[in-house]
């Protein structure tokens, strides 16, 4: 009960007040990162995976550390989770940005909404026009509502405060040393797997919420599933395409084409039917993300009072089972006396 209070207060913090302007935990727990990362790199996977687990680690051990010293004072326990999740979300701020964005383009002023591209995204915004500006923004939404509001949410109720401040540690790494470049491309693998596998649940559980919650940006929701079902898989990311091809059905627009970093270049598969996303398109966007992030505090404040005990309770149950048989097994000098367990169940006719 302590962590479901927790997930819902810390995500309506992010909801009012969107990420703390000063003393950011996730920016100082990236400068602890990269001095780390100049202390262990090599090009090399094996120096990429020390660096992850100890980078990873640290929060973890830290969030089971508070957690087992708080098992016994829910409220502090709540309090501690609702200060973890206010920041880890990104809700506020992802959904600011969009709309910021959309009236910076409706305006006409392309130089600002080129400048203002990087608070979403890495793409090289020096040569893009209104449209793929648009698109831009629209992906990198669809992409960051699993990265920065569902999936946070969604290991915080399965493993409370370690799994909240474990996943926003690998998020964090994959964004700083995750990506294809000459210096990381064997570094940061391990970090990008991990990234890849903590998102796989979340990144499709995105792709059906919105598809769920689509008619709320009047979308269509037999659309937004045909395309999210035909497109999903073919985008190079195993969790991007997800939550991309579900918010391109949901707005009737297609994503997907050439995406210009710094420094190198992607072709992207096309996702989704309809035109080019323009700028009336980003208010959509944002609405669904809202809508998303809502559905998903709801189901992740659920479960660890419904799933989440009925799961603790078989657990138990099989360990205590366990513990059972090891002494039945001693008490019968090291042999399954005949019948095995069922003696015991005999004795008690």
């Amino acid at each position: 009960m302590a962590n479901a209070v927790g997930l819902l207060a810390g995500y309506a913090l992010d909801r009012l007040l969107g990420d703390p302007r000063r003393w950011h935990p996730v920016a100082g727990f990236g400068q602890a990162a990269g001095a780390l990362e100049r202390r262990l790199y090599r090009p090399d996977r094996t120096a990429g995976t020390a660096f992850t687990a100890l980078a990873v680690g640290g929060p973890v051990l830290l969030g089971a550390v508070a957690a087992a010293a708080t098992r016994h004072r829910p409220v502090t326990r709540a309090v501690l989770v609702a200060a973890g999740t206010w920041s880890v979300l990104g809700g506020r701020t992802l959904r600011h940005e969009a709309t910021v964005m959309g009236r910076t383009l409706r305006d006409g002023d392309l130089p600002a909404a080129r400048r203002r591209l990087g608070h979403l995204c890495g793409r090289d915004p020096s040569t893009l026009g209104e449209s793929e500006l648009a698109r831009a923004t629209v992906e990198s939404v669809a992409e960051n509502t699993s990265d920065a509001v569902v999936a946070p949410l969604l290991w915080g109720a399965v493993a409370g405060l370690p799994g909240l401040l474990g996943y926003r540690a690998a998020n964090t790494l994959d964004a700083m040393v995750g990506h294809r470049s000459p210096r990381y491309a064997r570094f940061g693998t391990p970090a990008a797997r991990l990234d890849d596998a903590l998102n796989l649940v979340p990144s499709r559980l995105t792709g059906l919420l919105t598809i769920a919650v689509a008619p709320v940006a009047h979308g269509d929701r037999q659309r937004a599933w045909q395309v999210w079902r035909r497109d999903r898989n073919d985008h190079p990311s195993p969790n991007a395409g997800q939550c991309e091809a579900a918010m391109a059905g949901a707005l009737g627009v297609r994503l997907g084409g050439r995406n210009v970093y710094f420094g190198r270049s992607e072709v992207r598969p096309f996702l989704g039917d309809g035109p080019r996303p323009e700028a009336r398109h980003l208010k959509r966007a944002a609405r669904i993300s809202s809508a998303v992030g809502l559905a998903a505090v709801g189901l992740s404040a659920a479960y660890p009072v419904t799933l989440g005990r009925l799961l603790g309770a078989v657990t138990r149950r099989a360990l205590i089972g366990a513990v059972g048989r090891r002494e039945l097994v001693a008490a019968a000098g090291g042999r399954v006396p005949a019948g095995g367990v069922g003696v015991r169940r005999g004795s008690q006719r």
